[in-house]
Order: C-alpha cells, then sequence, then structure tokens
C-alpha cells in the first residue's frame, strides 16, 4: 500500500482519502476509554497504516488531511473546502474515488450535502467509527478498510457511506445510535450493500443525482440550478455570506416565540420538526404562516425516524419530500444560496 501526500503521476488509479478528523482518528488515554476520547487526533496517513490489509494493485492511495475536527462542530466553511477539494481531485483522470474520514454526528449532513452539490460521477465514500483508534477494539480500521473496498468496485458511483460492513446512500443515512458500533439506518429505502470479507455484495443501484425537493421541475432545471450551486458552493458566496436556515420542533405545548425570534433576527429559512404527519401545534403553526408572510422559506419534515409527511392538497406549509429535518435545511440552504 503506497501512501502518497505529493502529485499524481502516471501510475495505475488513485484513491484520494481526505481526513477531517472524527471518532475514527480520536484518541483516549485508556484503551479501555470508548467515550472520553478527544476525536480529530490521529492524522489521516496514520489511520492508513492501520489498514495494511488494502493491497489491491490496481489503486495506490493518496492521503490529505483537510481538517481534523470533532464532526459536532462540522460548519459551512468546512463544508466548503470540503466540496472544493473533491471536485479538484475528482477532475484529475487518474483519481477512481475519494475516500473521506469523518465524524459520526454530522456524517450524514455532510454525505447530503456533497451529494447534492457534486452529483459525483465516481464514488465519495465516507468512513467512520464509534469507537476511537486508541480503543481496544477499534471499529475504525475496519471501516475505513470496507470504504476502500467500495471505492475500488467498478461501476459505483455518489456519496456513500460505510459504517460496521453497511453501505448507505446519502439521501437516506441517518445516525440512530449513540453507542452502538453499528450505528447508522437507510430507513425505509434501505442499504444499498453491504462488504462481506473486502467482497461488496450490492442490493440496489448505486445512488444518482438528488432531486431538490421544492417542486417538480424538469431534469433540466435541476441540472441548472445544481451547476448554480456548484459554482457558489467551491469558488464564490464565503460560508459566512450563506443564508441563515434554522430548525424548530414541534411538542405539547409548543409556541412560536423561538419562530418570531428567529424572523427578527433575519432567518431566511425554517424547517420545522413536526409531530407525526408533521402536525403542528396551532401556536406554532400560527408563528411559521406569520414567517412565510414575511417572506421566510419553511418546510415541514416530522421529527419520526421512519415515514414521511404525507402532504394534503389544503397544507398551508409546504413538506420536505421525506428528507429528515437536518438534510431538508441543507436542501433549503442551497435552494436560497442558488436562488436569482
Amino acid at each position: 500500500m503506497a501512501v502518497n501526500s505529493g502529485a499524481l503521476d502516471t501510475k495505475p488509479s488513485s484513491i484520494v482519502v481526505l481526513g477531517t478528523g472524527g471518532t475514527i482518528a480520536g484518541r483516549a488515554s485508556s484503551a479501555g476509554d470508548n467515550i472520553g476520547y478527544t476525536a480529530g487526533e490521529v492524522g489521516v496517513a496514520q489511520l492508513l497504516e492501520s489498514i495494511g490489509g488494502f493491497q489491491d494493485g490496481a489503486f495506490r492511495l493518496l492521503a490529505e488531511q483537510v481538517a481534523q475536527v470533532d464532526s459536532k462542530d462540522m460548519g459551512f466553511a468546512l463544508w466548503q473546502q470540503l466540496a472544493a477539494r473533491c471536485a479538484y481531485w475528482l477532475a484529475q483522470p487518474e483519481v477512481a474515488a475519494i475516500v473521506i474520514t469523518h465524524g459520526t454526528d454530522t456524517l450524514e449532513e455532510t454525505a447530503y450535502f456533497l451529494q447534492a452539490v457534486l452529483d459525483p460521477a465516481r464514488p465519495i465514500v465516507l468512513a467512520c467509527a464509534m469507537r476511537p483508534a486508541t480503543a481496544l477494539v477499534p471499529d475504525g480500521p475496519q471501516n475505513l478498510l470496507d470504504a476502500m473496498a467500495v471505492a475500488s468496485t467498478p461501476g459505483a458511483r455518489g456519496v456513500l457511506a460505510v459504517c460496521a460492513g453497511n453501505i448507505h446512500g446519502a439521501q437516506d443515512v441517518q445516525k440512530v445510535h449513540s453507542y452502538k458500533v453499528d450505528a447508522f439506518s437507510s430507513g425505509e429505502a434501505g442499504l444499498f450493500g453491504v462488504v462481506e470479507e473486502g467482497r461488496v455484495r450490492l442490493f440496489r443501484p448505486w445512488p444518482s443525482a438528488i432531486d431538490f425537493y421544492t417542486e417538480n421541475r424538469p431534469p433540466a432545471q435541476v441540472e441548472i440550478t445544481r451547476e448554480a450551486i456548484k459554482n457558489i458552493v467551491i469558488s464564490a458566496a464565503a460560508a459566512s455570506d450563506w443564508p441563515r436556515v434554522e430548525i424548530v420542533l414541534n411538542y405539547a405545548g409548543a409556541n412560536g416565540l423561538l419562530v418570531d425570534a428567529l424572523v427578527a433576527q433575519g432567518v431566511r429559512g425554517i424547517v420545522v420538526a413536526g409531530t407525526g404527519n408533521g402536525t403542528l401545534h396551532l401556536d406554532l403553526q400560527a408563528a411559521l404562516l406569520r414567517a412565510m408572510a414575511a417572506g421566510v422559506r419553511v418546510l415541514r419534515s416530522t421529527r419520526c425516524v421512519f415515514g414521511r409527511v404525507q402532504a394534503m392538497p389544503a397544507d398551508a406549509i409546504p413538506d420536505a419530500q421525506g428528507l429528515s429535518p437536518v438534510k431538508a435545511r441543507i436542501a433549503l440552504l442551497l435552494e436560497l444560496l442558488a436562488a436569482p
């Protein structure tokens, strides 16, 4: 296995590994401590040394440390930087795939963001861990090895996440457990496949472009929007200038005070995580309708892990087309970025 942080040459196809930190790069003072660690301490080159079992001679590995953060601290500026690095490497003909080491907490958001912005024809595979690199039995090395197997699979495409041998797509992946090593689910959509002893067994076709939630637009218009977003995200608007989109939650006794405060502070978009079928307390709904009248974009999702909002023609607040609240927030953010 060759690890190189330099320029590409004429050797066989390469897999680029971008490090961003996370638990997979975490370090604890005791090998028996799986929760009291500091994320983002181990460099990506060192992580690659832990998977000496990846011996596919058709590929050489190139490592680049993009960041070293706990993924709970992921933000727009780092997303912008990561998308730019992915776009750069995908533009190199020698690069067959990208693997990103990432924390689990916001992995689903980063995956959705990269799929929406880049719609890559080659695979971008996110690898993670629920135990730090210093654990007695770390799960990161196997997850990274499995991510390499997916990245090197002929025909693979799109943004994927690999954890505990399961292959998830960016559209559906969601962290559903706070501690287990198998912490992710793809809900009712199901897995794309599994990795078994280094071999990929596919259950359904690889993911393709994400259709934005707002309306049933023709493919050509969706592509125009995606190209506008890609140009804005990668080369134009500073992340500090991106529109503010927030999430509010419906619950027993909810009111509209938070919504009114957000509108007063200049929020551009609000995603509401409703109960059940996107249901909303009367007071919260009234505040959201006031926000819409003031020009704020509002989307209605559900806080339920399974299922989606079943919209009715008379609904005053549009639904998020099956997206979770955090992914609906990203989709709304990108739509606002691309708006004239």
